[in-house]
């Protein structure tokens, strides 16, 4: 206890002094008048003013709300007891749980388990068979000094858990059930600010400390009882300790003075030799100046090094060349994925663009048939418009003769008549003629018709034969040229990878040894591998398709030889491609990322090469370890797309050279291995054959195609032929139409009128209107068929030319798919390169700002020492060499000197050090002496005012417990004797009071438990606490001295009803009052299974 009342909590100190005693004493409030303001009030009552405590003005902190208790003891479950604000009783049967009660309230609280007197160690309060405890103690926390209401609120819950080896955790949660803290120290904290002392009996007396108060014999126990109770003893201890603390204080002051005198002649001694140095000071002046010089020359060095530094870190942060480089990579390797991507895409648009074409082309090959049928009909409906125009025009123009006729002539002609009769046969044969020339006419359309028909299909056919022609055409100059290189390989196997590759090699092989490449480059890579299964060979080839002619090189600068060397034989843009990797002698170790079947070998496991450079290059390159051979292409399906692929396998290929993904199949383009087929002669002897075939065909198309040409051009002369013979006849028809048009005016009647006649020219002038404007939109809607016939034709034109080009566009694709994958996998490795590169760059950076960073720091510590060495920045000349040399010289001088007559610096400092030592010692011996000075006047009048607060206190209690026995009709005494620390209480029962002098050990025990009541009583009104604990207080009474004893508890309680009283009692109590203060806690009998508690208030 005290221990934890010594300690701060937040900033106020824990004044013992004041928070239990009686708050009414004067003499104890001015003890402590030093500290802060005290947290107390006082207040008086009835009964001679028992000290309020102003934490409980209100009533509303340190209060027990609950208690439960689990597995504790002997009991499974009790509880939640909730306890009211003022007076609680707890009664039941032995055995049922009261005074476990109290025990749990003092170790849920935190206490020893001595103080309960139930036991040794922790782990005996565990229920047998169980393995831990748990003990919740909830607190009110109400009020302006509620503790940290801010973060437990109104209600602090401490949780107790203890376990059967004897440990306990505590946790300290606020209303809320949120945990605030774990720690000790927290729950000391709090019980100090509730004011709640568990050791001390007046707040928790349980059983075992009444029964030995009251069976005590002794007087100086009682005395012991007294001070604990009012922390008189502890106040005691305390100033015991002041005390000898003080003596042993005063001992090292006297042994300080015994030393201060050598000390003082010590110092007049190094004094007088401090007085004689004068002799050499203008010689310690120019050395100290070239110290000083010294330091600051040391500084401009630093400087200079600090300054080249951060122009070196500043020129490393500008060089951006990695950066750049890294990001280049970067925009490379996208580039290229994109491009890669795109090429993909393309290939597979290619692929449904050929699928997609097949359907345009019959569809635009309709369409056309279509198109030209409606042109034709429209040029029809032209013509006839235009033959109509002209018609009408010429009937204007005999109408105008006519109307000129009139005009001249006034009368009619004698044999109008007979020229009447003549014109209307004339007429008559005219219409008959018109009627033949237009059948003529429809004759010749159809005939034009069926003629553009015939004309179409002939080109269609010609069209069709000259694609074939030119498809075979490409295919003979491939075949030949791969004869010619078979031819050209019996005698020198490398050209099979082309003719300039002997000859590349030589040049190769003459620069390395001129010593132009650092290794020799490897390649190509078809002529360095060889397989395991020659059947096989048309799989591989399709799987590494343009890394058969490709060459490895070790660097970069042997790839520049290269590209020199190739540059002689091949053109640009078509040179063989060129791997740059650094050349191991061991193949890389790929287990754990290669592909494994137990049917189908991989590409690696289908080739061998001498060198494992090759094999290195093609895992990097092509990944040749996670791509499987399967021979069957429905066995590759359903591995590679019928469920998971297997491990490590990214693709396949098949014996006839189709790749195979585990979302698209992709088939080969070739039918025959090209580099590493093993029979030389049957490949050329089916070239040979091929060619033949290739040739009969080719002379096969070529002379139907002349057929079809002629006939296309005989077809054209005809109908060109029977065109002009439509116009013509259209000619003639309009001939005779406007013949008899000019036959049936002139038979009109010559009595017509100019006026009428110039009518008639006006309706035919309008009418001439009327027609062209319909040759207008006849012409303009021929030229629309035209324009779209023209189209149509080139869109079909166009698809037919597209399907022709897709298969020469989609082998480029691929192969520059091959070239980009190798690219791409060949910039990620130059990125890693480059990025390893730019962590270099940044940690050099880093290192370098680090190194300045030290070096900043010494050139601080540098400037400091030169600060303290000469405050002000020397202006230096020269070297720290030269100054260095001239500081050597003078010291040299000096230590002469010094030799004969002593150092200089070391009397001065050995002075100034003695003359600082004896003034410090001096110092505090003088300031010992007034501290313990000062200690003896307040000890003195601390132990004053502690006897007069002892005085006090036993004053008021024996004035309390007297004024108690009265209630009873007792009389009796309490005698203190401080000197001797004893205390003497003496009872005269009702009835024996002229008797003599009667101790406590002749009272009955009804009576001396009543005693001993009123005893706990009169500590109860000169102490100070939030709840006040009696344990079977009335066991050993009788009727009338329990129901005295009753009336006085709940008399204090009534006074004190801020207070809160907890009495355990093992009888009835159905005679108490009934008021809300009170509530009654029935505790079950022990049999019952579960422990439930009634309560009710009364």
């Amino acid at each position: 206890m005290s221990k934890r009342k010594s300690k701060v909590i937040g900033d106020a100190p824990a004044v013992k002094s004041r928070r239990l005693t009686a708050a009414g004493v004067k003499d104890a409030a001015e003890e402590t008048n030093h500290q802060r303001p005290s947290s107390s009030s006082s207040s008086s009552s009835s009964g001679g003013g028992g000290g309020s405590f102003s934490h409980s003005a209100t009533g509303d902190i340190g209060l027990i709300e609950s208690v439960t208790l689990k597995n504790f003891m002997c009991h499974h479950l009790l509880g939640p007891f909730q306890f009211g604000p003022n007076v609680n009783f707890i009664t039941g049967n032995n055995g049922s749980g009261k005074s476990a009660i109290l025990t749990a309230l003092i170790v849920g609280l935190g206490g020893k388990a001595t103080f309960t007197n139930r036991g040794v160690s922790l782990k005996d309060f565990v229920k047998t068979g169980e393995n831990t405890a748990d003990i919740t103690i909830k607190l009110r926390n109400r009020g302006p000094d509620a503790y940290k209401r801010d973060v437990y609120g109104d209600c602090i819950s401490v949780e107790h858990r203890i376990s059967c080896d004897g440990c306990r955790t505590c946790r300290l949660k606020s209303k809320s059930g949120q945990l605030i803290s774990n720690k000790k120290e927290e729950l000391m904290a709090i019980l100090d600010h509730f004011n709640i002392q568990l050791d001390n009996p007046v707040s928790i007396l349980n059983q075992e400390m009444s029964k030995q108060f009251l069976h005590s014999k002794s007087e100086s126990d009682k005395y012991k009882f007294f001070m604990k109770a009012t922390l008189l003893e502890q106040m005691k201890r305390d100033y015991i300790h002041i005390k000898h603390t003080k003596t042993v204080t005063r001992q090292q002051v006297e042994r300080q003075e015994e030393s201060l005198k050598d000390l003082k002649l010590e110092f007049l001694q190094k004094k007088e030799r401090y007085e004689n140095l004068s002799s050499f000071s203008e010689m310690k002046v120019v050395l100290e100046n070239r110290k000083k010089a010294m330091a600051w020359c040391l500084v401009q060095e630093k400087e200079q090094l600090v300054q080249q530094l951060k122009e070196d870190i500043e020129n490393e942060e500008n060089n951006y060349k990695h950066q750049d480089n890294l990001q280049l990579c970067q925009t490379r390797v996208t580039h290229i994925e994109k491009k890669l991507q795109c090429i993909r895409g393309r290939v597979d648009g290619l692929r449904e663009e050929q699928e997609s074409l097949s359907g345009d082309s019959l569809r635009l090959k309709e369409q056309v048939k279509i198109i030209s049928k409606a042109h034709k009909e429209q040029e029809i409906v032209y013509f006839r418009a235009l033959n109509k125009l002209k018609q009408s025009e010429q009937e204007q123009d005999i109408l105008q003769e006519k109307i000129n006729k009139a005009k001249t002539s006034g009368s009619l002609s004698s044999n109008g008549e007979t020229e009447y009769t003549e014109q209307q046969e004339k007429i008559s044969s005219l219409r008959e003629q018109l009627a033949e020339l237009e059948k003529t006419c429809s004759q010749l359309n159809q005939e034009i018709k069926n003629k553009h028909q015939a004309l179409f299909k002939g080109k269609e056919e010609r069209d069709k034969l000259r694609m074939e022609e030119r498809n075979i055409q490409v295919l003979y100059a491939s075949k030949l040229k791969r004869k010619n290189q078979l031819l050209a390989s019996r005698s020198n196997k490398l050209k099979r990878f082309g003719d300039p590759v002997p000859d590349l090699l030589e040049s190769i092989d003459e620069a390395y040894a001129k010593g132009r490449f650092l290794k020799r480059p490897v390649g190509p890579i078809g002529v360095c591998i060889s397989l395991k299964d020659p059947t096989l060979a048309l799989a591989v080839e399709c799987c590494l398709r343009s890394f058969m002619k490709a060459f490895c090189c070790d660097n970069y600068k042997d790839e520049l030889v290269l590209q020199e060397l190739m540059s002689r034989y091949y053109p640009k843009g078509n040179r063989p491609q060129i791997i740059v990797s650094p050349f191991s002698e061991k193949v890389y170790n790929i287990h754990g990322r290669k592909a494994n079947h137990p049917e189908y070998p991989s590409v690696l496991d289908t080739i061998t090469a001498s060198n494992p450079v090759i094999i290195n290059c093609l895992i990097d390159m092509r990944g040749i370890e996670s791509i499987l051979i399967i021979k069957e292409k429905d066995k590759a399906r359903k591995v590679m797309q019928q469920g998971r692929p297997p491990k490590n396998c990214r693709e396949a290929f098949t014996i006839e050279g189709d790749q195979v993904y585990p979302n698209r199949y992709y088939t080969s383009d070739f039918s025959m291995a090209k580099y590493l087929g093993g029979d030389l002669e049957t490949e050329i002897s089916m070239l040979e054959s091929d060619l033949e075939n290739l040739q009969a065909q080719l002379s096969r198309f070529q002379l139907h195609a002349t057929f079809v040409s002629e006939e296309i051009v005989s077809m054209e002369a005809e109908l060109n032929s029977t065109i002009m013979t439509l116009k013509k006849t259209l000619a003639s028809v309009n001939q005779v139409k406007a013949t008899i048009t000019e036959l049936e005016t002139a038979g009109e009647e010559q009595i017509d009128d100019i006026s009428s006649l110039e009518e008639v020219a006006q309706e035919n002038r309008q009418k001439i209107e009327a027609e062209k404007q319909t040759v207008h939109e006849a012409k303009t809607e021929l030229d629309k068929h035209r324009e779209t016939v023209e189209d149509a034709e080139s869109k079909y034109a166009s698809v037919r030319e597209r399907m022709d080009q897709l298969p020469e566009d989609v082998e480029p694709l691929k192969d520059e798919q091959m070239k980009l994958e190798a690219e791409c996998a060949k910039h990620e490795r130059n990125l890693k390169v480059l990025e390893n590169k730019l962590k270099a760059h940044e940690d050099n950076i880093q290192a370098m700002k680090s190194d300045l960073t030290h070096r900043e720091e010494e050139l601080q510590e540098y400037v400091a020492k030169a600060t303290e060495i000469s405050p002000e920045r020397q202006q230096v000349i020269g070297t720290t060499k030269s100054i260095d040399a001239e500081i050597t010289r003078l010291k040299r001088t000096i230590k002469v000197y010094e030799s004969s007559h002593g150092e200089h610096q070391q009397v001065v400092r050995e002075y100034a050090e003695a003359l600082a030592l004896y003034r410090q010692k001096s110092n505090q011996v003088r300031d010992l002496r007034r501290f313990i000075d000062r200690l003896d006047n307040i000890m003195s009048d601390r132990q004053n005012r502690y006897k007069v607060m002892r005085r006090s206190l036993s004053v008021r209690c024996k004035l309390y417990f007297n004024n108690f026995l009265i209630k009873m009709n007792c009389c009796g005494s309490m005698v203190f004797d401080h000197n001797n620390e004893t205390l003497s209480i003496s009872v005269k029962p009702p009835g024996r009071e002229d008797d003599g002098v009667s101790d406590m050990r002749s009272l009955s025990g009804g009576e001396r438990s009543f005693s001993t009541v009123c005893f706990m009583l009169s500590l109860w009104e000169i102490t100070e606490s939030p709840f006040r604990c009696l344990d079977e207080f009335d066991v050993y009474m009788d009727m009338h001295n329990r129901r005295i004893s009753l009336d006085l508890l709940l008399e204090l309680s009534e006074r004190q009803h801020l207070r809160q009283f907890v009495f355990i009692t093992p009888l009835n109590t159905r005679n108490l009052p009934k008021t809300s203060f009170i509530k009654i806690h029935q505790l079950q009998d022990p049999e019952r299974v579960q422990s439930e508690t009634g309560d009710e208030d009364v």
